[in-house]
């Protein structure tokens, strides 16, 4: 019998969930129409199929039509929900994975301008500071209606055949009517704590006399706002032992702080170069005062720490996230006993970044997921073994390397350095991101446990790649930093690697120009504000680096405020010259008519790369595609059939930033899509 904490069942009421591993509420953005149809349902499916005992869908699904999502949510006020909700939970089921959702209405939590444009409501006037909108007061038809709007939810998803719902209650509008920093009305619905519950226990009554005693209904919720007025500890722990007195709900999914403001938001939900599991503890001491049912999640992303919170007491289950976007098969691994060949989490944190700028949710580092349909999770033998050489073993390469390997191919790899990484290695670097390197670190160990012959220092030439005999060349070489964006001048500045890398020694008084908006920049600037140097950044952009992104931005934003960097938005270089022993910047605008002038010591460029591809281009005639990609083939899925060249004696691809600057999820992308049908 396995002892393994992790493994063990639970039983919840009368639900037995087979292991102690949840995937906690979140919203991936998938929904088509406000629905959850086949991209969601897929995404879901192939987590149920690895193992995890629950997974909890809609991070926030819409319970009202006055609750418009800023981003792509489940629109649970629709019936139309439950045909699609039934199909996902009937999937899942057929795994022995139980499915829940979340619903909520986001209160103030949204925008006047959305779906309807009909007016935000909040339990007061107060403004939120991430989305903008002032609310109206709700008056008594308001909450009336609201009652209503989250019963007939509920009473949807158990038609749905879900297992049970959990009402969200941290940042939205069941808990601006817990706060006294949102609660602006009078008795009966504010003042007292009382007062300010009542609202909740009025909705969960009412569900409870819609669902049964039979259908499980949890709150996840802040136990301690964080915010100075805001409820704190002692006043979390009193409403969460009333929430279980109620005898209304099954279970508490305890969270702690805020999320009014991108930084409150982060300390949540914490990212990248933050500490893991920091409410963890928390969420033990809930239990304890409590003794009920309780989950929680906060960058829970190793087994490790998973397997403490279950078998210190601390959870009844444990949420692993975005640990579950990076690798579906957790579960699957741990009974496998193969722990240590889980893609691990590294916090870059692009999946929820993503989502707040209106994308769809994609892992920086597994881009099949939220691709199910299309892109495998597992790879599949190919029907014959090729030689295939590959020339980088940065993100593009060692993914290609890997994906090749799975499918059976003989797989070579050149790298001109003496560690695989690229870009990778030069970002973790940088100890706020040294996380990054586990993307590479996980490849390489793939890679030498599937047999891929790697040469390091090795610079590859035409020669080199030949004498291998390739019956496929994918070239992976990257790029290069590049700073000419100046009319004159280009020869006196410097790029943000080469502070990075510190083959530049930071200067005294430094202008970063940021053309690029991504991370390179953000890291030379702390990285020379450490030394007390004056540093101001600057961007023709009308925001700030707009490729990081709210959430991966706030911890950068606190180091570099800290150090009193200054940060400078519409504003171009337009050339750098001379001035004694010292550098004359001219500045100008997109908007035209002005020029400035910035006198100082150092100009470092962040422009992103131009491509590595000379090698490239001399493999190209001797190639039977001529470097040619078949675009229909490759976004349908199928083989790539050009031959341009009949005489050539191999196929030739190049991916990553050998082909343009982008991001590693791109690079990572190129490659599992192009390699998974060669």
């Amino acid at each position: 019998m396995n002892n393994d904490p992790l493994l063990q069942p639970y039983q919840l009421r009368h639900l037995r969930l087979k292991n102690r591993i949840m995937i906690t509420s979140h919203e991936p953005a998938y929904p088509e129409d406000g629905m959850p149809k086949e991209r969601y349902r897929a995404y879901h499916v192939e987590r149920a199929r690895a193992g995890v005992a629950l997974t909890m869908t809609a991070g926030s699904a819409s319970v009202a039509r006055d609750s418009p999502p800023v981003f792509n949510n489940i629109l649970a006020w629709k019936d139309e929900v439950v045909g699609w909700m039934r199909r996902l939970a009937d999937e899942c089921h057929e795994h022995d994975c139980a499915v829940m959702i979340q619903l909520t209405h986001l209160g103030r939590r949204t925008r006047w301008d959305k779906a309807d444009w009909l007016p935000v409501v909040s339990a007061g006037h107060e403004r939120e500071a991430a989305h903008r909108a002032f609310p109206k007061k709700a008056e008594d038809w308001d909450i009336a209606r609201l009652i209503t709007d989250y019963a007939d939810a509920a009473e949807r998803m158990k038609a749905a055949g879900l297992d049970g719902i959990e009402i969200q209650a941290y940042g939205h509008l069941m808990d601006q009517f817990w706060s006294p920093l949102t609660n602006e009305l009078d008795a009966p619905y504010g003042g007292s704590l009382d007062n300010r519950l009542r609202f909740t226990f009025e909705v969960l009554a009412e569900i409870r006399r819609r669902v049964g005693p039979d259908f499980l209904v949890g709150v996840r919720y802040t136990g301690d706002e964080r915010l100075e007025g805001g409820f704190g500890r002692e006043e979390g722990i009193e409403i969460s032992r009333r929430l279980k007195d109620s005898g209304l709900v099954d279970f508490l999914n305890v969270v702690r702080g805020h999320i009014d403001t991108d930084a409150g938001l982060t300390d949540v939900i914490p990212v990248q170069g933050m500490a893991s599991a920091p409410h963890l503890d928390f969420a033990g001491e809930i239990r304890a005062a409590t003794n009920f049912p309780t989950f929680h999640a906060a960058k829970i992303q190793d087994v490790a720490t998973a397997r403490h919170a279950i078998a210190s007491g601390k959870l009844d289950m444990v949420g692993m996230t975005r640990a579950h976007m990076t690798d579906p098969h957790i579960v699957a691994k741990i009974i496998a006993g193969e722990e240590e060949r889980i893609r691990p989490c590294v916090g870059a944190n692009y999946c929820l970044d993503r989502i707040y700028q209106g994308g769809l949710a994609f892992c920086v580092h597994n881009a099949a997921t939220g691709r199910e349909e299309t892109m495998p999770q597992t790879i599949q033998p190919a029907a014959q073994r090729r030689r295939v050489v590959i020339v980088g073993a940065g993100p593009a390469g060692m993914e290609a390397a890997r994906v090749a390997a799975e499918r059976g191919h003989e797989v070579i790899v050149h790298e001109a350095a003496n560690d695989p990484g690229g870009q990778i290695r030069l970002a973790a670097r940088s100890e706020r991101r040294r996380e990054m390197i586990s993307i590479i670190d996980w490849r390489f160990a793939e890679c030498r446990r599937l047999g891929v012959a790697l040469h390091f220092n090795s610079f590859a030439d035409g020669e080199t790649v030949l004498s291998d005999r390739p019956d496929i060349v994918i070239i992976a070489t990257g790029g290069l930093p590049h700073t000419d964006v100046t009319g004159a001048g280009e020869d006196l500045v410097v790029s943000a690697w080469d502070i990075l890398t510190g083959d530049v020694k930071p200067g005294n008084n430094v202008l970063i120009y940021d053309d690029a908006g991504d991370y390179p920049a953000l890291q030379a600037a702390e990285k020379i504000a450490e030394t007390g140097a004056k540093v101001e950044i600057m961007t023709r952009d009308r925001s700030f680096s707009p490729e990081v992104m709210a959430m991966s931005l706030t911890p950068f934003m606190r180091a570099l405020q800290k150090r009193d960097v200054t940060f400078t938005v519409t504003w171009k270089l337009k050339r750098v010259e001379r001035d004694g022993n010292r550098l004359l910047a001219t500045i100008d605008s997109d908007y035209g008519g002005v020029t400035r002038t910035r006198s100082v010591d150092q100009v470092i460029v962040n422009h992103g790369t131009r491509p590595l591809d000379d090698l490239y281009f001399e493999l190209k005639p001797g190639s039977s595609n001529l470097g040619a990609v078949d675009y229909e083939a490759l976004v349908a899925g199928t083989p790539q059939a050009v031959n341009a060249n009949p005489d050539g004696a191999y196929r030739l691809f190049r991916i990553g930033d050998a082909v343009s600057a982008r991001n590693i999820h791109a690079a990572i992308y190129d490659a599992l899509r192009l390699v998974k049908d060669l």
